[in-house]
């Protein structure tokens, strides 16, 4: 290929050579207007487009990252971790946090950066995911939470709510609540933790349904949650949880609730993964 071929190719920055050091980046970000996280060759405002295309920026060079977790358009974020290897010459971590805050401000802010040990893998190395979906449940919408609160007018009955909440811990199959892309993906995941916790705040009572699983399929938590909004609703019973988990059927589930609520609170990792201290190869 030459430049007649791609005459756009002196304004893409080179891509690095010689040795390289593995940077692990903790992101928040507000989903709104973006089509995911997930980069799209076709130009497609994303959240990790974004943040990829400002990296290489101030590296000046390109860089493939790795997330934790794909989220999809309109779901929101305060704990993604992303990976990438950078030129240790032109890497300063200090430097480049500051420089992406300034460039990426108000939508997406990187709450950390690191140089880590190079096995690190910002998907394969996490241990488990937290996940956090709000509810606003009262008479009157907020809209100071209008894009980060499902607003549900009816009165929901918690109680029966965290008793939906008793059979999704522990090793499941979660077809009922898992868009199934593939019909061979195995569904099977491992959930640590699933509760509601009520808050009273000046906009209103909000409900946060708190999941933790050693990995995610596709809209599951989304689902998981309508499920539980109609047994809060009187729709469903909280026993029959455990049936449509039998059940092994999406249709058995309830409808999937509104991305807009749902925020990748925090990914977890071992000590394994720990950042280098300052000077390590």
């Amino acid at each position: 290929m030459t430049l007649f071929d791609d005459p756009d190719a002196l304004l893409r920055p080179a891509a690095p050579e010689g040795p390289l050091v593995r940077v692990r980046a903790t992101v928040a970000y507000d989903g709104t207007g973006f089509a995911g996280f997930a980069v799209q060759r076709d130009g497609t405002r994303t959240v990790g487009g974004t943040l990829a295309s400002a990296i290489a920026r101030v590296l000046g060079h390109p860089v493939e990252l790795t997330c934790a977790g794909r989220t999809d358009a309109g779901v929101h974020a305060r704990g993604q971790v992303v990976s990438f290897d950078a030129d240790p010459d032109r890497l300063d971590v200090g430097r480049l946090e500051r420089s992406l805050n300034k460039v990426l401000r108000p939508t997406i802010a990187v709450r950390d950066t690191a140089v880590v040990d190079a096995s690190f893998d910002a998907r394969l190395s996490a241990t488990s995911r937290v996940y956090r979906y709000t509810i606003l449940n009262q008479a009157t919408p907020s809209p100071f939470l209008a894009t980060t609160a499902w607003w549900i007018d009816r009165r929901l009955e918690v109680p029966l709510m965290r008793l939906g909440c008793d059979p999704l811990i522990g090793e499941h199959d979660f077809a009922s609540f898992c868009r199934r892309p593939n019909p061979e993906a195995p569904l099977v995941r491992r959930v640590l933790d699933a509760r509601f916790e009520q808050e009273m705040t000046p906009d209103g009572c909000l409900l946060h349904f708190w999941i933790e699983a050693t990995a995610f399929c596709h809209q599951m938590v989304r689902s998981i949650v309508g499920t539980l909004v109609d047994v809060g609703l009187g729709r469903r019973r909280a026993g029959d949880v455990s049936a449509i988990l039998r059940a092994r059927d999406r249709a058995a589930a309830g409808d999937v609730a509104p991305p807009h609520g749902l925020c990748l609170w925090e990914v977890r990792y071992d000590g394994r993964h720990l950042p280098l201290p300052a000077g390590a190869p």
